[in-house]
């Protein structure tokens, strides 16, 4: 659903992050024995209800997603094709091509009434529903969904809308069940030519950030004919959230809960921009600008003429997510400038904060919905329900057995060289051309690290695999810093505590009434004041700032915090079964 460089790929996003906790699957419908099929999986143990037989026929559903999908071929790729001669079905797909994450669109849907058959909302699912344009799939779920019932497990639960509306609306599909990551495609990037040069420095803190970029650019004030450019952020509409506002809480020891802090043992929820540590951070910002390190032009760039400029090989650092720079790097590695790309860091403001990208939030995310206007929603669940069986999940993760990947004597799964490198050398083409990481969103998935009943792993990024993906400069990088994979610098998952609230920037809120006017005055504040206080003088940031945290409450955000703070607890007791 998103622009994938190789390890996104074979990470399987998210979004990102994003993306984002497992056992067995289960297999295809349509099967009832117990022995790997073709296609290296197992099918189902029994036979399938005469009701959840999947129906072959030709049927065409529509759809649209809030993310843009550049390398979408209308499923004439390798998968489009085989999930069609499959299960009979073609996507009449149409994906956002704007940078708003589809917001625009689906108010007017909700405004017209005027709905595909299916959607992918992103965070604007409580617009439709409180349209009434969403149905509730609880029932055909029960009825029609096996597979779907298996993969999301004892996290049934966690799929209900809110305390208040125990509907399931959304079959959360951006992220997989029992996630466990294995790379880090976010922090703080440097690229390999930088690392090499100097040694492979210490960047941990962000003054050490600061002091590679600072010396490097000294040393090379002009790449390839053009002045170097130490670091530049994309804040380009809300991209502006992934490159600028968000690392203010991941370089202070927070996780991420959109724009809000929560207390993990109150549940009291602020706008994190409200904590100390991250004025901070944005003082760091406004120091990198007054130094001449951070690009000039941040907060007046497009988002293709920032991934311009990363394409062009001049700028050293970055602050985002692979997801989001992807474009700019694939295109330094079709030229063959592998040094030009970027390694990760869990950079913080100090080293008494612990970066949290890998803390687990459960089960809960973006996912699929099916509208009011389908004809025929018993055939678009039993179809996402193959899609998350083991079969489809294998098909939508690893493509086709030797056109893809191989399996070998011992019945272990391998992604072909070809494609491999493909994946990692001209993106666009290969993903077009096999659709292989298309097709994540459509369906249930368990994530990176689970094994299926084959003792294969359901998706292609595993420690092996993954290292396979790493161009020869990444590699040299990683053994700079002893390092295996970029995750291997980070905090790891049990580090932390599962997070009882999962991911909240995933909350529904209301759509209507005070809630929404406060917050879009409070975001319409967030995008001008931060800019403002990062490019004042020094001497001015504390009273840019703090007028900025006034003009946010006297816009109404301590009653819009003490809503959020009642929703979050609302969904943790729906959730854990807790009385708060």
């Amino acid at each position: 659903m998103n622009r994938k460089s190789t390890k996104t790929i074979f990470t399987l996003l998210l979004m990102s992050s994003m993306l984002i906790a497992g056992c067995g699957g289960n297999g295809n419908n349509a099967a009832n024995n117990t022995t790997p099929n073709n296609s290296g999986t197992t099918p189902d143990a029994t036979a399938a209800a005469d009701d959840t037989a999947l129906d072959t026929s030709p049927a065409t559903f529509t759809f649209f997603g809030a993310d843009a999908s550049p390398n979408w071929n209308k499923m004439q790729d390798d998968v489009g094709k085989a999930i069609t001669e499959k299960t009979g079905v073609t996507l009449e797909a149409e994906f956002d091509v704007g940078s708003g994450g589809g917001d625009q669109k689906i108010a007017m849907m909700a405004a017209s009434g005027d709905v595909p058959d299916i959607i992918f909302a992103k965070g604007s699912l409580s617009t439709l529903v409180d349209a009434g344009l969403i149905i509730d799939m609880t029932d055909l779920i029960d009825k029609y969904g096996p597979n779907l019932k298996k993969v999301y497990g004892e996290n049934m639960n966690r799929l209900k809308y809110s305390l208040d509306d125990q509907s399931i609306y959304q079959i959360p599909t951006n992220m997989g069940v029992g996630q466990k990551s294995f790379d880090a495609t976010g922090g703080f990037e440097i690229q390999h030519r930088v690392l090499k040069e100097l040694g492979y420095p210490k960047v941990r803190t962000v003054a050490d950030f600061e002091k590679v970029l600072k010396d490097y650019v000294k040393l090379h004030p002009e790449t390839d004919g053009q002045p170097t450019i130490p670091l530049t952020l994309n804040a380009d509409d809300w991209k502006i959230m992934i490159t600028v506002t968000n690392p203010a809480f991941t370089t202070t020891g927070a996780p991420d809960d959109g724009e809000y802090y929560v207390d993990p043992e109150t549940f009291e929820a602020k706008l994190h921009y409200k904590r100390a540590e991250e004025k901070e951070y944005f003082r760091w910002l406004n120091g990198m600008y007054n130094q001449g390190l951070l690009d000039k032009d941040t907060f007046v760039q497009k988002d293709d003429q920032y991934k311009a400029k990363v394409a062009s090989g001049r700028v050293l650092g970055l602050i985002s997510q692979e997801w989001e720079y992807s474009d700019g790097e694939n295109a330094l590695k079709a030229a063959g400038k592998d040094e030009y790309t970027y390694g990760h860091f869990p950079v913080t403001l100090t080293e008494e904060y612990k970066d949290h990208s890998f803390m687990q939030t459960g089960i809960d995310g973006y996912g699929i919905a099916i509208t009011t206007a389908a004809k025929d929603p018993e055939r678009i669940i039993k179809w996402l329900d193959w899609m998350s069986s083991d079969e489809g999940q294998v098909l939508r993760t690893w493509g086709i057995k030797d056109k893809h990947y191989t399996v070998d004597a011992n019945g272990k799964r391998e992604v072909l060289p070809e494609i491999r490198d493909g994946l990692a050398n001209d993106t666009a083409n290969t993903q077009k051309t096999t659709g292989i990481g298309q097709y994540l969103i459509f369906g249930a998935r368990y994530g990176d690290g689970v094994k299926d009943s084959t003792d294969n792993y359901y998706t292609t990024s595993f420690p092996e695999q993954i290292v396979a993906s790493y161009s020869e400069a990444e590699k040299e990088s990683l053994a700079g810093y002893k390092a295996t994979t970029w995750k291997d610098l980070f905090p790891k998952e049990d580090e932390f505590p599962v997070k009882e609230t999962g991911a909240l920037y995933n909350l529904p809120v209301p759509t209507d009434g005070k809630y929404q006017v406060i917050f879009k005055k409070t975001q319409d504040i967030v995008r001008k004041r931060i800019p403002e206080a990062i490019l004042s003088k020094p001497a001015d940031f504390d009273k840019v700032y703090d007028a900025f945290l006034a003009e946010l409450d006297k816009a109404g955000a301590q009653d819009m915090e003490k809503e959020f703070t009642e929703l979050v607890k609302k969904r943790v007791s729906l959730w854990t079964g807790k009385n708060l």
